[in-house]
């Protein structure tokens, strides 16, 4: 499979909790890394998403913001994976920022050059791949 999404990490399903028109969906990766996705009733059907399955959770670098440790902030987003920044590739308008997770995926982050800054970043800097659940998409082998 090649899509242009930076971030794709495989898993199982652990949970599957269906709605009125959306279900929820827990997928936990080899690392132990727990990923809530939020997709239609009808993805849920036409992927086959069931516990124990396996899926592959895509999600754009632009839609991963970068919390830094001792923040202090709480957020709505269901998605917050601690690790530690390992690369940041510096460009004029965009960085993009590299967080190692201790299961040794990486997560990549699209922020701008400016909040980068602003937060002082740095490689060896604890911080966090925040994402909604609604950003992630599910994809499973056809």
């Amino acid at each position: 499979m090649k899509v242009s999404a930076r971030n794709a990490l495989k898993g199982k399903i652990t949970a599957v909790k269906t709605g009125a028109v959306n279900a929820e969906v827990d997928l936990t990766t080899a690392g132990s890394d727990k990923i809530v996705a939020i997709v239609t009733n009808d993805s849920v059907k036409s992927l086959g998403l069931a516990v124990g399955g396996e899926a592959t959770a895509l999600i754009k670098a632009t839609s991963v913001l970068v919390l830094i440790a001792g923040s202090g902030l709480k957020l709505s987003a269901r998605n917050c994976l601690q690790g530690k920044i390992t690369k940041i590739g510096e460009g004029p308008v965009s960085a993009e920022v590299s967080i190692a997770l201790p299961s040794g995926e990486t997560v990549h982050a699209t922020i701008t050059h400016d909040a980068a800054g602003e937060l002082g970043l740095k490689v060896g800097t604890e911080a966090s791949a925040v994402f909604k659940a609604s950003s992630v998409i599910l994809a499973v082998a056809a």
